[in-house]
């Protein structure tokens, strides 16, 4: 791009623009009209405002997990980059890529110390792959260059700027340069291909660990090729938090447990653990034994070096691209082992086709059906219920906590978007980020279960998908309070004294709360009233709707 006379806040657009984004997520304050002001310039620009900062980050994170494409968002100072801190630490942990801006007091005002100031730059460090300032106008063509290179570079993650309100309203002949990406897509050497096929080859019963990478990577043929190829079962990683693998494969044995002692027993009849672009049983709460099974070999491929070895050794760690890599050596596999390795895949796929996902499936939403139709809502017959009655290539948001408890058994994934989870742990992400999922994809059904307490961290997000029309279905799974650290107090304690861990006196009205912020919305206590319910809110394409389904409580 050539130069030419601009202000810092049209320069900065327009150099977002020219780095591939589409939509700018934000919610404006005093030292980000600048920015404000700009927008008129940039027509061609979506703008999606939310009423707090950690929604603006979801937003963003939501779309970028959807569409692997760069997005960006701004916040508001220091207290607004505190707000969206929670929401920043979901976006590393999902190596999510989003420039996230900040409008920052005038050079030199800051050291008056005026309101909402203090240093921005300490504040974002520990979350994101690299932070700065502006503090000259004609560094920043420079600074968003390198900030889109360095979040589009993987491992990917999100990264920061703080933008001085001088900066962006000076204005100056600009050299604005263009984009740098790294070109990653790149394979082991044939040496390193040879020996890990002949590694796998060896194991007597090795089994694959499916993970984050080859749904970032779009990679489910290419996995389900190299398990083809050794007819070996596939485990997802302990975190489901996308869709990292064929479900109807006949490999697919389900995802692991975050429970150590269970995952030790599953893991214990093999010889060799595969894990392709996963977290290496990441487990939640500590316990006494180790998930993986003493002295068991691991060979890790992936793009994420800091996961190989961080926990358990590993014997062949392969920094690579996945998607590359797999389809690389599944014809060496099949080269190198031949008709015996043919014929031990065919046999092993039958064996695996008697107790397999679709098997399990099959089992589970029998008893589903039979399950009597009065009382409380089970949970798991409102999931199966919703993926019964959605259209196939509807893309799911999962925040239920504990009501979503059985979908990895449920959900078949079709494709690598088929599902979006909260990854990181920390509850608020689903309502916000199901908008930016609908926005990456305005042409397919998007169904987002939420829990009810996960649904008040964010509840506000509601407005921006009806002011924005997205047609997002949100189905909030109503139990009333906090069941999962209900049934954890319980379960470590013994304590059945739930303090702080019951929605009553008032209980939360989530149909008037939706109504209010201009979504149509119903409640569901009864069985034979969801599947109207939500074939209604499917056939309205116009906007947001949710639906309050009032679900089983549990022991408590």
């Amino acid at each position: 791009m050539s130069a030419n006379k601009i202000t810092g806040r049209s320069a900065f657009l327009a150099l977002l623009k020219d780095e591939g984004i589409t939509h700018l997520f934000g919610n404006p304050g005093t030292t980000e009209l600048p920015i404000m002001d700009a927008l008129s310039e940039h027509p061609d620009l979506n703008y999606l405002m939310s009423m707090q900062e950690s929604l603006v980050v979801y937003m963003a994170e939501g779309y970028s997990r959807a569409s692997g494409k760069l997005s960006a968002c701004n916040v508001h100072v220091a207290p607004g980059l505190g707000n969206a801190m929670g929401a920043i630490y979901a976006a590393k942990f999902a190596n999510t890529p989003i420039i996230i801006t900040a409008g920052q007091q005038e050079l030199g005002h800051g050291l008056t110390e005026p309101l909402l100031y203090d240093s921005l730059v300490p504040m974002a460090e520990p979350l994101v792959k690299w932070a700065v300032e502006v503090t000259r106008l004609q560094d920043l063509p420079r600074i968003v260059r390198r900030a889109a290179k360095i979040a589009m570079t993987p491992p990917m993650g999100p990264v920061f700027i703080s933008l001085p309100g001088d900066i962006l309203n000076e204005e100056d002949a600009l050299e604005l340069g263009s984009r740098t990406r790294i070109q990653t897509k790149v394979c082991p050497t044939e040496e390193t291909l040879n020996a890990l096929a002949d590694r796998m080859i060896e194991a007597k019963n090795p089994v694959i660990l499916a993970g984050h990478e080859i749904a970032t990577d779009r990679a489910f043929e290419e996995a389900g090729n190299i398990a083809d190829v050794l007819g070996c079962a596939v485990y997802q990683q302990t975190v489901q938090y996308g869709a990292h693998f064929p479900s109807t494969h006949p490999c697919f044995m389900g995802a692991l447990s975050r429970d150590q002692q269970q995952v030790r027993d599953v893991l214990s009849p093999y010889d060799l653990l595969i894990v392709l672009g996963a977290d290496v049983l990441r487990m939640s709460v500590w316990a006494p034994v180790e998930p993986l099974p003493d002295g068991m070999p691991i060979i890790q491929i992936g793009q994420r070096d800091w996961e190989m070895g961080k926990n358990f050794p590993t014997e062949m760690a392969v920094r690579a691209d996945i998607k590359e890599t797999m389809a690389a050596l599944t014809p060496i596999l099949e080269r190198r082992g031949g008709q015996n390795l043919k014929s031990k895949s065919t046999k092993n796929k039958e064996v695996l086709r008697s107790k397999n996902w679709t098997k399990t499936r099959e089992g589970l939403t029998k008893q589903l059906k039979e399950l009597p139709k009065s009382g409380a809502i089970d949970p798991s017959w409102m999931l199966m219920t919703i993926i019964d009655s959605m259209p196939e290539d509807t893309i799911f948001v999962d925040e239920g906590i504990i009501s979503t408890r059985s979908l990895p058994a449920l959900l078949p994934y079709r494709d690598e978007i088929s599902l979006f989870g909260m990854a990181s742990g920390g509850i608020g992400w689903g309502v916000p980020a199901a908008c930016g999922v609908q926005a990456a994809y305005p042409d397919r059904q998007v169904i987002a279960v939420i829990g009810d307490g996960s649904s008040m961290y964010s509840i506000q997000a509601l407005w921006t998908a009806a002011n924005q029309r997205l047609p997002i279905n949100y189905i909030i799974c109503d139990n009333g309070g906090y069941r999962i650290i209900k049934e954890r107090l319980y379960a470590f304690h013994g304590n059945e004294n739930f303090i702080g861990m019951d929605f009553k006196e008032p209980a939360v009205d989530f149909v008037g709360l939706a109504k209010s912020l201009g979504l149509p919305s119903t409640r569901v206590t009864n069985h034979n009233e969801l599947v109207p319910a939500l074939q209604e809110a499917l056939d309205n394409r116009a906007g947001p709707n949710l639906i309050s389904v009032s679900v089983d409580k549990g022991r408590f």
